[in-house]
């Protein structure tokens, strides 16, 4: 099944079953592709990720990379631009103009993603949150920002 959008959701190497699962439920639900950058900590096949996405899983487009490097050709050769959702970005997610051929990138739960992939990403964007607090779950994450990306990119959306 090709998605109707554009815009992308990359994982890069996702340790919790349950968040990925839920990921690509909403990827499956607003029609967008899916893209895993392996290795994951845990098996795609595990129980805990099929429960998560449920029968969802069959309706979305799931792209496996298996290595950074490998993602890094593809998206060269898509010429898409890579937009990382970290604590440590500097520009918040609702001030940022989105592209409608992005690739939202979210890192690992535990530890984010190396120096070297934020290095690489285009934009490095921030959810703020209270003082004190370090962040929200992933999936919450990704659907903040997929709703605020979407909501400017599809055409007859109102953006100010």
């Amino acid at each position: 099944m090709k998605a109707q959008h554009g815009m992308r959701i990359a994982l890069f190497q996702p340790d919790i079953p349950q968040n990925t699962g839920t990921i690509l439920r909403l990827c499956a639900c607003l029609d967008v592709e899916a893209h895993i950058i392996e290795p994951a900590g845990f098996p795609i096949s595990d129980r805990h990720f099929r429960r998560a996405g449920m029968d969802y899983l069959d309706q979305v487009t799931i792209i496996r990379h298996d290595c950074w490097s490998n993602f890094e050709q593809w998206r060269a050769a898509t010429g898409c631009r890579l937009v990382l959702l970290t604590t440590k970005g500097l520009t918040p997610y609702l001030e940022y103009r989105y592209s409608a051929s992005d690739v939202l990138l979210l890192g690992r739960e535990s530890v984010g993603v190396p120096d070297d992939v934020a290095a690489a990403a285009d934009a490095r964007l921030v959810i703020p949150v209270q003082p004190g607090l370090r962040s929200l779950n992933v999936a919450m994450a990704a659907a903040m920002v997929l709703g605020e990306a979407l909501r400017q990119t599809t055409p007859g959306s109102e953006v100010s």
